[in-house]
């Protein structure tokens, strides 16, 4: 018994003195970069909307290009353009699984040949937390778009 009780107390102390580790600022701030050029570009620039997949991993991309289905041409390229200003840094709401979960507040204007709508909106974006030698650390895994109306709160 006064093993497994030293044993307890030892785990406790080391838990206790254990920092936990914080995201890195600079990994935090690539990932909101990495956000806001997947939610900006241009009708018609197939190569130009093409130039974020290197921000994903595969299953980040083929779900981004999912949600993109009816609003590309057959060459790939986006029939609206489509432009994201934050208008707050990204605010960290959770780790879990080695994922960054992190909310872009900002404003979003989408225009095509029939019009164009400002929406107040945030990019909801999951990351892969960067650990040394990990080729697939920063890349986003998933990222959803969503906008608000009136009082709304999810977009600040």
């Amino acid at each position: 018994m006064r093993v497994v009780a030293t044993i307890l107390v030892c785990v406790t102390s080391l838990a206790q003195n254990a920092k936990p580790t914080r995201p890195d600022p600079k990994a935090i701030a690539i990932a909101q970069r990495e956000a806001i050029a997947s939610r900006t570009f241009r009708q018609g620039d197939a190569s130009g909307f093409t130039r974020a997949r290197e921000n994903f991993t595969s299953d980040g991309w083929k779900d981004f290009i999912k949600h993109m289905e009816g609003f590309l041409d057959e060459k790939g390229a986006p029939t609206f353009t489509s432009n994201f200003v934050g208008s707050h840094d990204a605010k960290l709401l959770d780790e879990k699984d080695g994922l960054l979960h992190l909310r872009i507040p900002g404003t979003l204007t989408q225009s095509s040949n029939l019009g164009r709508t400002t929406y107040r909106a945030a990019i909801e974006v999951y990351v892969l937390r960067s650990r040394a030698g990990d080729e697939k650390a920063g890349k986003i895994q998933r990222l959803e778009q969503i906008t608000c109306a009136g009082a709304s709160t999810s977009c600040q």
